[in-house]
């Protein structure tokens, strides 16, 4: 069984920032870079498992922030209810959402979760969080909230259900509460290259187009996965539009002198799974964070990110926020790469 080492008391990733990673954390955390310089590639590798032990194992990664997390969603929720946003013709989108997650968790961790069926009455029991839920799989009436917004308010990670038309996707539901600058109301309803837009450089070189037809004709039980990676300042989980109020001005505080404190790394591991009953997609986004100190733990890591950092793309360094504070962050880096 996967016994997993729940941090107590919870992290806040807001205000006073008590987010921290264990030594455990930082030596499983999913380094993105392959080369010492960064440009896009579709980057699809098959979703069927990793090393023991990474964050690429099992099939919804679970770990020691997964409380903190939980509850830091129930924040956001509480504050914008609408981070959770679905059209009409989603339900069957939903319930497949539901099963995926709980049939997921329950075979990964026994030990924190189970799932009983008997027919369409099931029986979910989320121990870590006191949760034990009955209901009838179909019938919105028998859990307290819709299918999909009752199973990720017990996941980490943000899930986008895509549903799958004229060969094309489209963004029709999904719970986002940690997203990197977007936002779920502004793209719900959207076509793939439409969600897509705003990314520089990337049109011109076709990415999306091959993406997209790469996806379309991704079968049931073979989910794929990829790395992205942008930076935030301080270990803040939530950096959408709706609250670039709170966090945008802190790009400004980064020095020469705090930027392996302040700035940190975040990864996102995207996973696409093809949905059983509706045919749609499942678009998942498990972002990790890393403090720059942190990460330059590991000397190849911090080599490597000086030299990322350093020749990045200057449209890729504006769209990603970087411009501002890369002067200072190079600099820090820089006595990590002789």
């Amino acid at each position: 069984m996967t016994k997993i080492a729940f941090k107590q008391p919870l992290e806040t990733f807001r205000e006073d920032f008590t987010y921290t990673n264990s030594a455990k954390a930082i030596k499983r955390f999913p380094f993105p870079y392959p080369e010492d310089k960064y440009m896009y590639s579709v980057n699809m590798e098959h979703h069927d498992g990793g090393e023991p032990g990474s964050v690429l194992e099992k099939t919804f990664d679970i770990d020691e922030h997964y409380l903190s997390e939980v509850e830091e969603r129930r924040i956001v929720l509480g504050k914008d209810p609408k981070r959770f946003a679905t059209l009409p013709h989603m339900d069957l989108h939903q319930w497949d959402l539901l099963e995926l997650l709980m049939e997921s968790l329950a075979k990964d961790y026994p030990e924190h979760f189970s799932l009983t069926k008997d027919n369409d009455n099931w029986l979910w029991e989320n121990r870590p969080l006191g949760i034990k839920q009955s209901f009838v799989f179909g019938e919105k009436s028998t859990l307290p909230q819709a299918p999909a917004e009752y199973i990720t308010r017990q996941a980490q990670g943000d899930f986008v259900l895509m549903d799958q038309r004229d060969e094309d996707l489209y963004a029709d539901a999904a719970m986002v509460t940690s997203s990197a600058d977007w936002s779920v109301q502004f793209d719900l309803g959207m076509s793939f290259m439409e969600w897509h837009g705003p990314v520089p450089l990337a049109h011109g070189m076709g990415v999306f187009e091959r993406a997209l037809k790469y996806l379309l004709m991704i079968r049931l039980g073979q989910p794929v996965r990829r790395l992205n990676w942008t930076l935030t300042i301080n270990p803040r989980m939530d950096t959408a539009p709706e609250v670039y109020h709170e966090w945008g001005h802190e790009r400004a505080s980064v020095t020469p002198e705090n930027a392996g404190k302040k700035v940190h790394l975040r990864v996102e591991v995207q996973t696409l799974f093809r949905l059983p009953r509706s045919n749609g997609m499942l678009f998942g986004v498990r972002a990790y964070l890393i403090s720059m100190e942190d990460l330059c733990t590991d000397p190849a890591w911090a080599q490597r990110m000086h030299r990322v950092i350093k020749t990045l793309h200057p449209e890729l360094m504006d769209y990603k926020g970087i411009t501002r504070y890369h002067k200072a962050l190079v600099g820090w880096l820089s006595q990590f790469d002789q």
